[in-house]
């Protein structure tokens, strides 16, 4: 047997990937996907350089700017920091938690250059899920944004793995990084080393760590970015979504490397810092999901003049959406959809392509079909599984759910759609019980745990139920302690109590209190009846 070609000395990440029986096909059809068996992502800042835009804008925020040249120097001083200074060997995880930044941006780039594994979170994360997290992939490393060190440490402090941690974002990092070397050679990882788990939550509510490799991170540049987006060098790409998520890894860190444009940083959430972004940095290039989309559509369309393109992805577009974008400011969304366990969107469509209401074709390097339970193709018109294949596909980290996503080399996304004779896909529904608001994956028993954990709930079912401004809402039957009182107070403190047990996001916005809940006769609940 060949042995592997890896930079990794630590190689806990590659004995934990799923057997090669329980992989998906991986096809390489087009030329961009030709990559070498040497291959570190953080090339892409180098080929920047190369190519003449070494001064040139490649990260702006509010209060400042980096050049590539800048940047460059700043990923290699982290890099370098965390080989020399950390105790780091290439294979380890690091752990990068916090809201979106400037430094955080270098520091993802550091830790490949330096040939780790990055583990980006949700910065709403709380202790109980980051210490979840930390455990399955055995961090050994963290970079905490200053505001977030509390929350860590509650986390950190009950782990046999973790023992090397730096903040940041408080000035205290960045001096220690003027003594680092700013210029260092990527570490020589092969194109099949895991470059970073992505984690998401399954129906259980159990993370599922998402295993991508160097290639794949270029792969997702040279598919759907260079495919369906077509960027150019003058481009100011800006996203909503967190770096956690791959949608916003891909639209705010990968895409402008690959093609040498600017990204421009938000200073906050929601719509008046992204405003403030889009007209202080002449952005032309806008990530974010349908419900920011709708959320902008009652201002003036002098906020968007210097947009051309615009990307939705998250959650469905509905087609009101689609065309009320377009009416305001002239450009039609390009919709998307992707997955943690792909890296980021495979079906899609731009410009005069796009069938509005429609997600669109499978991108250039993939392809996608419409199966039954048995994975035969169905008719076109029919409603069946999305099955997607291409350069990138799913690898769960030490997890039995392989199995459940990948079958007879496809990977199954868990959505239901129909697709047309001319190959376009239309989406219908998610074929689980996970809950998407906001672009926010929630799986419903996660939420259901936070709410019996709080003493004076019985038993609880939590179910997604539509909402026009967030696509779903949570929605929680709950059964109370029959010693206590069903009130909107009472709402009010369940709520609450979710809020600090899970990430806020995932609160239930509806509660309903009932004397019971639906089951079967051997006990087991009847979720579809709390759905119709």
């Amino acid at each position: 047997m060949k042995k592997p070609l890896t930079a990794h000395q630590d190689t806990f990440v590659r004995e934990n990937l799923p057997e090669s029986s329980l992989l998906p096909d991986f096809l390489f059809e087009i030329p961009e996907l030709q990559f070498p068996e040497k291959l570190n992502a953080s090339v892409l800042l180098d080929q920047a350089v190369a190519s003449g835009n070494g001064a040139k804008d490649a990260v702006l925020w509010e209060s400042g700017r980096w050049s590539y040249n800048e940047l460059l120097a700043q990923v290699s001083r982290v890099a370098d920091f965390l080989s020399t200074r950390m105790n780091f060997v290439p294979g380890n995880r690091v752990l990068i938690h916090g809201p979106n930044s400037p430094m955080l941006l270098a520091i993802w780039w550091g830790v490949l250059r330096a040939g780790g594994v990055a583990v980006t979170t949700m910065p709403l994360l709380r202790a109980t899920e980051l210490e979840t997290i930390i455990d399955k992939a055995e961090i050994s490393h963290a970079f905490i944004d200053a505001r977030l060190e509390d929350v860590f440490d509650a986390a950190a402090n009950s782990s046999a793995f973790m023992h090397q941690k730096q903040r940041f974002n408080d000035g205290i990092l960045e001096r220690k990084l003027e003594a680092a070397k700013d210029f260092v050679e990527p570490v020589a990882t092969a194109g099949d080393d895991p470059a970073l788990i992505a984690f998401t939550s399954g129906t259980t509510g159990m993370p599922k760590g998402c295993v991508h490799f160097h290639r794949d991170v270029l792969a997702m540049a040279e598919t759907f970015s260079r495919r369906i987006v077509q960027p150019k060098a003058d481009d100011v790409f800006c996203g909503t979504p967190p770096f956690a998520f791959t949608f916003g890894l891909g639209a705010s860190v990968v895409f402008p490397a690959a093609c040498g444009a600017a990204t421009a940083l938000t200073s906050g959430s929601g719509v008046e810092p992204l405003l403030d972004a889009i007209e202080r940095h002449h952005v032309t290039t806008l990530f974010t999901a349908p419900t920011a989309y709708r959320g902008m559509m009652s201002l003036p369309a002098t906020h968007f003049k210097s947009l051309h393109t615009c990307v939705s992805a998250g959650e469905h577009l509905p087609q009101a959406t689609s065309d009320g974008w377009h009416e305001l400011t002239g450009i039609r969304p390009i919709d998307g959809i992707g997955a943690t366990e792909m890296i980021h969107i495979f079906i899609s469509a731009a410009g005069g392509d796009i069938k509005p209401g429609s997600t669109g074709r499978a991108v250039p390097g993939y392809q996608a079909q419409i199966v039954d339970d048995d994975m035969n193709p169905v008719p076109h018109g029919e409603v069946g599984r999305l099955a997607v294949r291409g350069p990138t596909g799913c690898r769960y980290l030490a997890d039995e759910r392989q199995a459940n996503y990948v079958k007879d080399g496809w990977n199954l996304t868990g959505d239901l759609f129909h697709q047309d004779k001319d190959g376009y896909f239309w989406y219908v529904s998610r074929a689980d019980d996970m809950i998407i608001s906001s672009g926010y994956n929630i799986a419903a028993p996660e939420v259901e745990n936070a709410l019996l954990s709080h003493p004076d709930v019985v038993e609880t079912a939590v179910i997604g139920i539509q909402d026009v401004e967030r696509g779903q809402i949570c929605k929680a039957f709950v059964v109370l302690d029959t010693k206590k009182e069903a009130s909107e107070e009472k709402k009010l403190e369940l709520q609450a109590h979710v809020k600090e047990t899970i990430a806020p996001y995932k609160y239930p916005r509806e509660i309903e209190f009932v004397a019971e809940l639906p089951k079967t006769h051997t006990g087991k609940l009847q979720r579809y009846k709390l759905k119709n």
